[in-house]
């Protein structure tokens, strides 16, 4: 029978196993598509997510190590992956969608900027007043996200059609 000792070291373990590998992981996924290193502000963000759900959802409540001695994750941690991977996928989505965008905006004093523009800007939800500032500070780094005005009737598409539109073209995202 095992002790309560060793059941709570195994899932104290099983979190801080998850967690060791949590910067480079994240490093990796908040990668801008256009720049060779992480947005420092992304890596920050993905991190304290990565380790809120490793803490919430990988203990496995001390019964199964997270990894096996063969190197494999263990089946059991299923849940657990699909959250960490959640958090990675969210990251690079952001990063390739967000990244140069608010770091713009954060240095040209734009509202709106922090953890909550990398979230806004990647899910297409920025108010008009942010709109505005990104479009007139930073035009150039928030083009995938900036509506694009239709030169024969004026009207501006919203910014969800945008984004979709590129995607489809590129193949990517």
């Amino acid at each position: 029978m095992t002790s309560s000792t060793d059941v709570q070291a195994q899932a104290a373990g099983n979190v801080r196993t998850l967690k060791d590998i949590g910067h480079a992981l994240c490093t990796q996924a908040a990668k801008p598509s256009t720049g060779l290193t992480a947005d420092k502000n992304l890596v920050s963000q993905c991190e304290r997510k990565f380790s809120d759900a490793a803490e919430d959802n990988c203990g496995l409540e001390g019964k199964t190590p997270i990894i096996d001695a063969k190197g494999r994750f263990a089946p059991a941690a299923r849940a657990c992956y699909r959250q960490l991977s959640q958090v990675l996928q969210d990251t690079t989505m952001m990063g390739t969608v967000a990244s140069a965008c608010c770091q713009c905006a954060e240095k040209r004093g734009c509202p709106g900027t922090g953890e909550r523009c990398y979230e806004n800007v990647s899910r297409q939800e920025v108010g008009a007043s942010v709109l505005a500032c990104l479009s007139n500070q930073c035009g150039e780094a928030c083009s995938l996200v900036m509506p694009t005005s239709q030169a024969t009737s004026g009207e501006v598409r919203p910014v969800r059609q945008q984004v979709r539109r590129s995607s489809q073209l590129s193949g990517s995202l």
